[in-house]
């Protein structure tokens, strides 16, 4: 229930029925907004005296005071001044410059009088020019008032006046709305940009808040716009006063016709100004029913529909002025008289309620009659023009009704005396506080501030999250292509797709090349992609390929990102072969895309890679995702269904091109490998009696995603039954609890202590661990001093070996290598790809010189993994432009059957022959073979073919020693 403000009892009858009056048209506004009336509350009997006025009086008091805290906008009057109309003339001027009494605690912001402020500007700038001393002709008088008014900026000044420091502070304190936008914006800039950007965008707008505050009190541009102007220049009251600028004059599109009937307007009400104040009657009637009608068009416009605001739904109740007294001397009467006449010349319905009381002896008639108008020249066409003159002058005021016309907009209440002296104790009056609308609360300031800053601290939170989620999050270009996983170790790394330059994965990575390419470091590889990207113009023939590979590690062992270094190195120089070659018009776009380390998040990439493939239709399909996890064939899946091709580079398991057609392997499957190796195999099991053999496999722990040394484990295991060994156990080894070394301690001394040491192992494990399984053979007792034949399924040409590994001297490795470069042509690759990766090293620096005999053998190409890439690369490229012309993924895809690309490093890169859901046989391997593993460890190729040779190897091919 809306709580109570007031509580008073009646005096007499006369009260309580004027109280219920007054307040039934107050609550009722709401509903259907009744016209308000000039409340005139009289003794009914002129002979009545003092006493009985005072009741009169006092019913105003009370009714004044019953809503005052009940946020009514209400004003109690008392006319101050030399005659009647200097004192109606202040009470005008109090209602539109001084505030309301409820201004703290009304339903809506303070009421503004815009027209009442020109007026009172136009007042001031006449008061000035008149009291100057030297005598002046009228258009002399008008031109300097018009020049007052430009000083003044046509705004009446102010006590106090305006400075760029109170205009700062006024803006920005924290209780004002643009305050607490201001401070919300700052806190979002802060989390954005930085606190050096932050602090010149504060400066900077602190200062144009301080330009903005200054010049809107001060001097307003576009003048002729100004809600004020916009009246002065249209209102029909002055149309007389300016006849040679009518209001047509006027116009939203014409600042300098509109500025004309502005000024012209101007002038004329300072000239009737200057008369009123040289007691022209006329004029001072005229002078104050402008600015009643002034004060009337404000409080209509306080009131208007349809505002932006909602101003009309939030007042719900009228403004209400008390005058407790009006009579002729005080300039209440004169007031009243006033309100009516504007109101009857213009029929207007403006919100403002009055309440008066008048003496008993005093009549409330019409404003009394004017003197009588100058005498003009009679005859002739110069008295006829005075008198038309004339006649234009007084047409403002004598459009005002008759002086036998009754007071239309006056309610007058004649008052008896028996009402007025009649107790009426026990009849209490109630006032209960006026509630504030649904509009209010929805379109308030407070409620918009609170909105807005709530709107700038969810989007602070909301960018903090993207930030979190997302490599690059901010809320102005945000890319979603590249996420912030947890990685092992729970350490956050990015895993996407790099579509925008501030994602970078290498970015302070120093890991090197090996071999000929020291110096050139990862983040200058993936720098060199990108300024290669740049080159390509938005309308120039592009494919764009996706290279997808573990280009993130842990921040202390950088090596773990080898694999996408050399990787994407050969995707490099690839691109930069085309692009620099002059006879291709279709130039190659490389995206680089991180699976994240070891590719243990590869889904993720691959289903950002598939929405960049959507929006973009350059991307013709993958190459990379060169690591076997549990995740490989539902990624291979998802981009068949995307269709998209893969073109894969290291990635040896042996069911993805059975499963998968769009997937295309450039290694040698598990199964080839194991199969070459049972050459071998089954040649030293010949020359043994009863030749025993064991298979020593990682475990997979909980959250290890590895599915390579799962299928080692079977291949080995089978290649060495079919070889003729006999195999005793199937040991496994597990890495240390931070994920680093192996314990390889007791499933060493388990084979090594059985009563049967066996002949042959096979290493089912990763490369990064044979030199702990080389030094423990070495040092366990029964293999130290037995010659053991290890043959394992990872591609060592990547491992290197150091002094522990010199004990396993009785020791012997056989591996695959996935690249067969001994078998392949394409010499001058090796050469053109050292003078690539030199242009990327600084200014005056060089790389080493290749040896001539066998390049291939330098550390940066040995591991096979950038020739691979490279090749893999080639082959997706020649697949997406045949006819030198770009081919859309599907196109690609089937293209890839069809490519044959000879003399390559490994040999010729092809799939003709190959047919989907099959195995593809037509990758390149050697069989190396290791001896005294360690610094000085001896290997040759016992034997091998070349990429797309499809002659099957047999024992007589590989020879053993």
């Amino acid at each position: 229930m809306t709580r109570e403000v007031w509580r008073d009892s009646a005096d007499n009858e006369a009260a309580s029925a004027v109280f219920h009056l007054m307040q039934e048209l107050i609550d009722q506004y709401r509903v259907n907004r009744p016209v308000m009336p000039l409340v005139v509350a009289q003794a009914a009997d002129a002979a009545a005296g003092p006493d009985i006025d005072n009741r009169v009086e006092r019913i105003v008091h009370q009714v004044h005071r019953a809503n005052q805290l009940r946020r009514v906008p209400v004003k109690l009057l008392d006319g101050v001044g030399a005659t009647p109309y200097e004192a109606a003339l202040s009470m005008v001027r109090t209602l539109t410059e001084r505030p309301w009494e409820t201004r703290g605690t009304s339903q809506y912001k303070p009421f503004t009088f815009p027209r009442s402020r020109l007026l009172a500007a136009i007042e001031q700038a006449t008061a000035t020019v008149v009291t100057q001393p030297a005598r002046v002709s009228p258009r002399e008088r008008d031109e300097r008032i018009l020049e007052q008014l430009g000083s003044l900026r046509w705004r009446a000044s102010r006590a106090g006046g305006t400075n760029w420091w109170d205009s700062l502070r006024a803006s920005i304190r924290p209780e004002t709305f643009v305050g607490a936008v201001f401070i919300a914006v700052l806190s979002v800039l802060l989390g954005e940009i930085g606190w050096v950007l932050t602090a010149l965008v504060t400066a900077a707008a602190l200062l144009g808040l301080a330009v903005v505050q200054l010049v809107t009190t001060a001097a307003p541009p576009l003048l002729w716009l100004r809600r004020a102007s916009r009246w002065l220049a249209t209102t029909s009251s002055l149309a007389a006063s300016s006849t040679a600028y009518p209001s047509d004059g006027w116009s939203w599109f014409s600042p300098s016709g509109s500025w004309r009937v502005i000024r012209a307007r101007a002038a004329a009400v300072a000239e009737r100004v200057a008369d009123a104040g040289a007691g022209d009657e006329h004029a001072r009637q005229f002078h104050l029913e402008l600015r009643v009608q002034a004060l009337l068009e404000d409080l209509l416009h306080n009131y208007r529909p349809h505002a932006l605001d909602w101003r009309r739904g939030k007042r719900t109740v009228p403004p209400v002025v008390f005058l407790p007294t009006a009579t002729q001397d005080n300039g209440g009467i004169l007031l009243i008289n006033a309100v009516n006449n504007v109101r009857s010349r213009r029929s207007e319905v403006d919100p403002l309620l009055l309440l008066a009381s008048l003496p008993a002896d005093r009549i409330m008639r019409h404003t009394p009659p004017l003197p009588p108008e100058p005498p003009v020249h009679a005859g002739g066409r110069s008295g006829a023009r005075a008198r038309y003159e004339s006649w234009v002058d007084d047409l403002s005021v004598g459009q005002a009704p008759a002086a036998a016309v009754t007071l239309a907009w006056v309610l007058r209440l004649p008052l008896s005396t028996g009402q007025l002296t009649h107790e009426h104790a026990h009849a209490q009056l109630v006032t209960r506080r006026v509630r504030r609308t649904w509009a209010w609360w929805l379109m308030s300031r407070t409620t918009v501030a609170l909105a807005l800053v709530g709107a700038l601290l969810g989007t602070f939170l909301w960018s903090e999250h993207l930030k979190e989620k997302y490599c690059y999050g901010p809320l102005v270009g945000l890319s979603t292509d590249a996420v912030r996983l947890p990685g092992p170790g729970g350490v956050k790394e990015c895993v996407g797709v790099a579509t925008v330059p501030e994602v970078r994965f290498a970015e302070g990575n120093t890991l090197q090349l090996n071999g000929v390419g020291k110096g050139v470091t990862f983040e200058r590889i993936e720098q060199a992609v990108r300024e290669q990207n740049v080159t390509i113009g938005p309308d120039e023939p592009h494919v764009t390929v996706v290279y997808a590979g573990p280009l993130t590690g842990t921040d202390a062992n950088r090596e773990d990102t080898r694999k996408g270094l050399e990787e994407l190195t050969g995707v490099y120089l690839h691109q930069r072969f085309v692009n620099d070659t002059a006879n291709r018009s279709v130039k190659l776009r490389v995206l680089t895309a991180n699976g994240g380390q070891d590719m243990l998040r590869q889904t993720t990439a691959v289903r950002r890679i598939i929405d960049v493939a959507r929006q973009d239709p350059s991307v013709v399909g993958v190459v990379g995702l060169g690591r076997n996890t549990t995740e490989s064939a539902q990624a291979t899946g998802l981009l068949q269904r995307a269709g998209l091709p893969v073109v894969n580079t290291t990635n040896s398991g042996s069911d993805l091109a059975r499963a998968y057609p769009n997937y295309f392997g450039m290694a040698a499957t598990d199964e080839e490998q194991a199969d070459a190796l049972g050459l071998v195999a089954g040649r030293l099991a010949d020359g043994l009696d009863d030749p025993q053999a064991v298979v020593l496999s990682r475990k997979v722990g909980n959250e290890d995603k590895d599915r390579y040394t799962t299928e080692q484990r079977r291949v080995g295991l089978e290649m060495l039954e079919e070889s003729g060994f006999t195999v005793a156990a199937d040991t496994q080894y597990s890495l240390s609890e931070d994920g680093g070394s192996a314990n390889l301690d007791a499933p060493l001394h388990a084979v090594c202590g059985a009563e049967r040491v066996p002949d042959a192992l096979y290493f089912a494990g990763r490369v990064e661990d044979v030199n702990t399984l080389m030094s423990g053979l070495g040092q366990t007792a029964g293999c130290s001093d037995k010659e053991i034949t290890v043959f394992t399924g990872d591609d060592l040409t990547k491992a290197r070996f150091d002094d522990s590994t010199k004990l396993a001297d009785k020791v012997t490795l056989y591996y695959g290598a996935l690249a067969p470069l001994s078998q392949g042509g394409g010499r001058a690759f090796y050469e053109d790809s050292r003078k690539t990766l030199e242009a990327l090293l600084p200014e005056g620096r060089q790389l080493p010189v290749l040896p001539k005999e066998r390049p291939y053998e330098d550390k940066l190409f040995a591991s096979g993994q950038t020739v691979i890439s490279y090749q893999a690369t080639a082959a997706l490229y020649a697949a997406a432009t045949r006819s030198d012309v770009p081919q859309s993924a599907a196109e690609t895809w089937a293209t890839l059957y069809s490519v044959a690309l000879h003399d390559m490093p490994t040999g010729t890169i092809t799939f003709r022959g190959t047919i989907p859901y099959a195995d593809q046989k037509v990758h390149g391997l050697n069989i190396v073979e290791v001896t005294r593993p360690g610094p000085d460890a001896r290997s040759r190729v016992v034997c091998g073919r070349a990429a797309g040779d499809r002659t099957p190897l047999t024992r007589a091919d590989c020879p053993v020693a």
